[in-house]
């Protein structure tokens, strides 16, 4: 196995890293600035903060190392001939890498980015960089490839620029042949016979269809604009008469012609559906407007005046009549009103409100357009017989799977059976965070954040990892890093943050730790005040945190309940050995005590409008005990500069003044 160290920039949760790590690079540091995959990388990696580069447009250099990885964000490339220069191009996140391939010059990298990096439209792009690669004298090769030939059961196509310092090197690289279908979809879903499911590989599938051994797809789709064999439309959801079906069937099959609109579908108003069937009354259109599946479009508009008082916006809008008439398609295609940021059909409703244009032409759409939606919050489900999985992506998707395996013989069979049994009872699901990471080639176990938002966005924005493996076994390969020492990494003794979302796995809302109360002898008379004595237990742990500016007030007057902690937590304190509490002021230090009763996860401002489900926290519920000094003392806080953990007899050797038992007044 090769040594080699490396450096991972845009690192995001780590995919780099697993791959190069399980060929023998050491990592040395790594450069993200996105919170949630940071706290990522540092979990699975027990990796201090302090390895984060930060923000790559703010690096001037780095240590050395042998092998530079880049997951460039995707982005519009700025490729103005007056920026040519390595010292004087920084800024664009492409100018900032490869500002420091040619600082560092490491012995080999890669560089990944989205598929359309390497098309015809961004090839001015495209050949930019390599020619700053090669002003920088490395010898680069691009590769555009598709993970579900390196095992990932995903279409996920990308573009990986491989390049070395030495051209002998890249005469030597050679990539892995594909081997497509090594891993399939019933491979990675729970509760699934991937036996029984698992296709042969003599059906390729292609990137993004497959079908099984009868040639009926594996997967169905969700919309009323296409048609085909396992297309599910609303029509086929909901009830609907023969007759209905037709109508909605009239308008898949015309919508797209070129008599009707210069869009790629047109609605069609009711002499054009006449025209088709004389048959057709506007009653059956607007029962079916009812049922949800089709809406009515105010199609043409006539402009009826103009005021010299309208604005330059709405006087844009009549100009662009024709004749007379508005067309709304043509108008909402047009670059000008998007350059405008305007909103066609709220303008032409304003028009219409103050008698400017009036509607002279309504037409008939189906009510779901947007393909990528669904119908009724579903896109596509995925049989387990499929070979691949769309490309996941952070947004999410409307996309289900089923573990449920459907045998026919004919394609009409083969929908019914789908509907019967998969469909109409509920026997789909979205992807779970383990099968996530598996189709990313991720292990299955691989700590994410436990919102569906977060950890989506995090695996959608990663590589997949055999695609990274197999290009960085093909740089070794080379021998480009033999005879190298073993590399010995130095570490870090600096505190590392606490796993939160192991945490949140383990604990779930239960408490993490739970403390009994004060307890008090008093001799208590009814409408009495009396003073209590509590005794300080000098071999409990105190925690010593800052309090923040905007949280102050209810820690001075002694009536705060709880305390959040920050996103970051040092795993140096032991949770379930806290005990007591004592908030930290800034510019004043510390004085009163609160005990700890409970130490659980949550929310910060839970319970409140302004509560954030992804902004998970660790959370102290506490109950003031007294003042413990007679004035603030100041007290270092050694952990990040924001906690310290001691004991109460610690914190008395080092405060003089220390009371040990606090007088409290009770009203009785």
């Amino acid at each position: 196995m090769a040594n080699f160290t490396f450096i991972d920039l845009f690192a995001g949760i780590g995919g780099f890293r697993l791959a190069l790590e399980s060929v023998g690079g050491t990592c040395i540091g790594f450069s993200e600035i996105a919170t949630d995959a940071i706290n990522t990388y540092c979990c699975n990696f027990k990796e201090n903060d302090s390895a984060n580069f930060g923000n790559i447009t703010k690096l001037e250099t780095l240590p050395e190392h042998d092998f530079m990885t880049a997951g460039v964000p995707c982005q519009s490339w700025s490729i103005a001939g007056k920026n040519l220069g390595f010292d004087d191009d920084r800024g664009q996140l492409w100018n900032d890498t490869l500002y420091l391939l040619n600082k560092i010059r490491p012995k080999a990298f890669i560089f990944e980015n989205v598929k359309g990096l390497a098309d015809p439209r961004n090839s001015e792009a495209l050949d930019y960089i390599l020619e700053r690669i090669k002003q920088a004298g490395y010898y680069a090769q691009v590769n555009v490839l598709n993970a579900y030939d390196y095992g990932v059961p995903q279409t996920r196509v990308r573009i990986y620029i491989v390049g070395f310092k030495e051209k002998k090197y890249l005469d030597k690289f050679v990539l892995a042949s594909p081997t497509p279908g090594c891993v399939q979809l019933s491979d990675v879903l729970d509760g699934c016979d991937a036996k029984e499911c698992r296709q042969s590989n003599g059906n390729n599938a292609r990137w993004s269809l497959s079908c099984n051994e009868k040639g009926f797809n594996d997967y169905f789709l969700f919309n009323d604009l296409r048609n085909g064999n396992t297309t599910i439309h609303s029509w086929d959801i909901q009830e609907t008469t023969e007759r209905e079906k037709n109508i909605c069937y009239i308008l898949l099959k015309n919508r797209r012609k070129d008599k009707y609109g210069e869009l790629d579908g047109n609605p069609l108003s009711l002499k054009h559906f006449q025209e088709l069937d004389q048959s057709i009354k506007k009653d059956e259109l607007e029962k079916l407007v009812e049922k949800g599946i089709l809406k009515r479009v105010s199609y043409l508009y006539k402009v009826c005046k103009v005021d010299d008082g309208l604005s330059d916006d709405a006087l844009w809008i009549l100009e662009q009549a024709n004749d007379g008439i508005i067309n709304y398609d043509a108008l909402k295609s047009s670059k000008e009103i998007k350059k405008r940021k305007l909103n066609a059909q709220d303008m032409l409703s304003t028009l219409e409100m103050i008698g400017a244009v009036r509607c002279v032409e309504e037409r008939y759409d189906f009510k779901n357009t947007k393909i990528s939606t669904g119908l009724l919050g579903v896109n596509r489900i995925f049989l387990p017989t499929c070979k691949i999985y769309p490309t996941l992506v952070a947004s999410d998707t409307n996309d289900y799977v089923t573990t449920v395996n459907i045998n026919a013989d004919s394609i009409e069979e083969f929908r019914a059976r789908f509907m019967q049994s998969v469909y109409r009872p509920g026997n789909y699901r979205q992807i779970t965070k383990e099968e996530a990471c598996r189709i990313q080639g991720f292990p299955s176990d691989y700590k994410l954040p436990p919102t569906r938002a977060r950890w989506m966005k995090l695996i959608g924005n990663s590589v997949a990892v055999p695609v990274i493996k197999m290009l960085a076994n093909a740089i070794v390969n080379t021998g480009v890093f033999a005879e190298q020492k073993e590399v010995v990494k130095k570490k870090n003794t600096r505190c590392s943050q606490l796993d939160l979302f192991s945490l949140f796995e383990k604990y779930g809302e239960s408490p993490i730790m739970d403390n009994c109360m004060v307890h008090e002898d008093i001799d208590i008379k009814y409408g009495k005040t009396k003073s209590r004595q509590i005794t300080i237990d000098e071999s409990k742990n105190v925690l010593i945190s800052l309090v923040k500016k905007d949280n102050e007030n209810v820690f001075l007057d002694k009536t705060a309940t709880i305390y959040y902690t920050g996103k970051k937590f040092p795993t140096t304190i032991a949770l379930n050995k806290l005990y007591y509490f004592m908030p930290y002021i800034k510019g004043k230090g510390v004085k009163d005590l609160w005990m700890i009763k409970v130490a659980r996860l949550g929310f910060r401002k839970e319970g409140t409008d302004s509560e954030d489900k992804n902004d998970l926290r660790l959370v102290f519920e506490i109950e003031y005990v007294g003042q413990l000094f007679d004035d603030y003392q100041l007290v270092k806080l050694e952990i990040w500069r924001a906690f310290t953990d001691t004991t109460m007899a610690s914190l008395k050797s080092n405060a003089p003044r220390i009371r040990y038992n606090i007088e409290c007044r009770s009203k009785m």
